[in-house]
Formats: C-alpha cells, sequence, structure tokens
C-alpha cells in the first residue's frame, strides 16, 4: 500500500515509463568514475622516478610531509619495498572553540631490482624525497637487509 514514487526531477512531475532507464542512469553516476576514484584510488600516493645507470640503480620517491622515522626500507631478494606509516594530531582549543583531528594513514610500494649488492644499498631523506643508490652486483647473490635512511 505504501512505497516510494519515482520522481522526474527535470520535468517536476512522477516519472514515466520511459524514465525508468533514467534511473537506472542515477544509479549508475553515482558508481562512476568520480565515486571510485575518491575510494579506490588507482594511483599511488608515493610518486618514484627510477633511474638505470652502469653501476646502480637509483630510486627517488616523493614522500612530502612524511618524517623520516615514519618510513622503513626493506631488501629481500630482489624485492626494494618502501613502507610509510603516518599518523598526525591537532589539538586548538579558543574559547568554546575545541577541534581535535587525528587522521593515520600507512601505504608501500615494491620495486623490483636483481643482480644488486645488498650490503651496498644507501638511502638518504632530504626534503620530502627519499633517494635510495642500489649498487649492481654480478648475478647469482640474493641476501636480506634493512636499509637505515640517512
Amino acid at each position: 500500500m505504501f512505497g516510494l514514487t519515482p520522481y522526474n526531477k527535470r520535468g517536476n512531475g512522477l516519472v514515466g515509463r520511459n524514465d525508468w532507464f533514467d534511473m537506472r542512469s542515477i544509479f549508475d553516476s553515482f558508481f562512476d568514475d568520480s565515486f571510485q576514484s575518491a575510494f579506490l584510488t588507482s594511483g599511488s600516493p608515493m610518486k618514484a622516478d627510477i633511474r638505470e645507470t652502469e653501476k646502480e640503480f637509483i630510486i627517488d620517491a616523493e614522500l612530502p610531509g612524511i618524517n623520516k622515522e615514519d618510513i622503513k626500507l626493506d631488501l629481500r631478494d630482489d624485492t626494494l619495498t618502501i613502507s610509510v606509516e603516518h599518523s598526525e594530531q591537532t589539538n586548538e582549543e579558543k574559547d568554546n572553540y575545541i577541534r581535535r583531528e587525528r587522521r593515520f594513514g600507512s601505504f608501500s610500494r615494491s620495486f623490483y631490482v636483481e643482480n644488486v649488492k645488498h650490503e651496498d644499498v644507501s638511502a638518504k631523506y632530504n626534503d620530502g624525497i627519499l633517494t635510495v643508490n642500489i649498487p649492481k652486483a654480478e648475478a647469482g647473490k640474493e641476501r636480506n637487509r634493512k636499509i637505515d635512511i640517512q
């Protein structure tokens, strides 16, 4: 007996039979690219430039606003992983106004780098750019190592 009656926004009236397809397009537009981009980000939060020279690989990763202590580098076999865990808290009090905000996020990115000298890998973090130097090695050696950031 009671139910929802579809309403046509364009014509100031009830939805006719042919306008049901319009209702479908409303649902389709709800799940369009703009909705997905807000929740299912296809881009990485970490932009990186990778260069290869005769002697080494160089990775420059952009991490603006991140503290060096929040970054972790791990080299296992032929995979370098850059991980970030960032937390931020804001407290502000004025008169009767109180504002408290918290934010936490983590992300990581892995790079395949084969035939590298694990013991000679170095990293530097300066002005929001993490630079990782990965010297090349002879094929066949595989080791695991944590890398300190200077």
